[in-house]
């Protein structure tokens, strides 16, 4: 039976071949998207999963770490003061215009804070010392400002509302899901670019003791700022990724692609299999004709399905690992993890043996006797 199944299927090649490329296109427009997406999402909170924070203090109601809004800097002493904590320090996010040497204006995210290192952040630094930071109205961008703000080197300057401060590192893999380039200064350098934050800070990020217990130091630190929120790493991540979903609409926009996929997948392949039965109904007659019931007749049509959905996996996978280093070349990031390999790969052998009912219910209305006419 898995003979005639490949070799009805294989009969004519060049619709194979088409299938089998159909069915990848598919695919990888489905696994694409869903990188892309994953991708972007990752950027919405890639500094608090790199950040070695535990609890994240935020004014009340921020919803995610991009759209930050300023309570006294003085609050960390509340903090630092709660049994359980280990250290506690402010970080200032807070979008900056940056004047570029053509007289351009870019906005810049610019994180702020006193002792980046302790916090592992920025966790890539690939010219430049950290330290350095806090002996001057110094400034270190990520290297995917290039894009936006021209090529820079070290020792260059920039102006960022109307102050000037000199360019003294680079680092790599900081993003964020907005696209605007990241940058890193200390602490009171920000608090002294805009009155807005003078004496404010955005975020308190806390460290705990070994053995402490996380809930209770957060409850104890809600209970001390009442107008304040406060969210262990995990959940905050996790919120600021969901408000880019339900905000923007990506959350429906990636649905509408994958069901895109799955149509096209469903339809080439139900056009394959629904051509090739029609071609060798007499095949089909002659089986049933021996005594083959309905059962054998959907084993082979399910073989059939089968063979185009992995091959068509097979072919989808490759694309979508050639392309990851050309969107990586466009600054995209382009993430797959194994669940939605495998749940792709399932969606698209169960989707090709639902296709496969079509032919079924032609042939399995098939009178064996035609196969006696002439």
């Amino acid at each position: 039976m898995i003979d005639l199944a490949r070799k009805i299927l294989l009969y004519d090649k060049l619709r194979f071949f088409i299938t089998v490329c159909g069915v990848g296109f598919a695919v990888a427009l489905v696994l694409v998207q869903t990188g892309l997406f994953l991708g972007l999402l990752d950027n919405a909170s890639i500094t608090i999963d790199h950040l070695d924070a535990e609890v994240w203090v935020a004014a009340k109601n921020t919803p995610n770490i991009d759209f930050a809004r300023t309570f006294s800097d003085a609050y960390v002493n509340r903090v630092r003061s709660v049994d359980g904590v280990q250290r506690a320090d402010n970080l200032v996010v807070w979008f900056i215009r940056m004047a570029l040497p053509n007289g351009v204006q870019e906005g810049v995210e610019m994180y702020g804070m006193e002792h980046f290192a302790q916090w592992g952040m920025p966790w890539n630094v690939i010219e430049g010392n950290l330290q350095d930071l806090r002996s001057g109205p110094y400034v270190m961008l990520d290297d995917s400002a290039t894009k936006r703000c021209g090529v820079f080197a070290m020792g260059d300057w920039r102006e960022f509302i109307g102050h000037r401060m000199k360019i003294i590192g680079r680092t790599k893999g900081a993003l964020s899901f907005t696209t605007a380039p990241v940058a890193f200064t200390d602490l009171q350098s920000i608090q002294a670019l805009t009155p807005e934050l003078k004496g404010q800070t955005t975020y308190i990020v806390v460290k705990l003791k070994p053995g402490a217990n996380r809930q209770a130091v957060i409850n104890e630190i809600q209970r001390r700022l009442p107008y304040c929120d406060v969210h262990a790493s995990e959940t905050w991540s996790s919120m600021s990724k969901t408000y880019w979903v339900t905000s923007t609409g990506l959350g429906l926009q990636l649905a509408s692609t994958i069901l895109l996929g799955c149509m096209v997948a469903i339809i080439i392949v139900a056009q394959t299999l629904y051509s090739s039965t029609m071609e060798h109904l007499k095949e089909f007659g002659t089986i049933k004709a021996i005594g083959a019931g309905n059962g054998h007749i959907y084993g082979i049509l399910a073989r059939q399905a089968t063979i185009a959905a992995v091959c068509g996996a097979l072919v989808g996978g490759t694309i979508t690992v050639a392309l990851r280093p050309i969107m990586s070349g466009l600054d995209l990031k382009l993430l797959i993890i194994p669940n939605v390999w495998a749940a792709t790969f399932v969606g698209t052998l169960v989707f090709s043996l639902a296709a496969s009912m079509i032919s079924f219910r032609k042939v399995a209305k098939l009178d064996p006797a035609m196969v006696f006419r002439s």
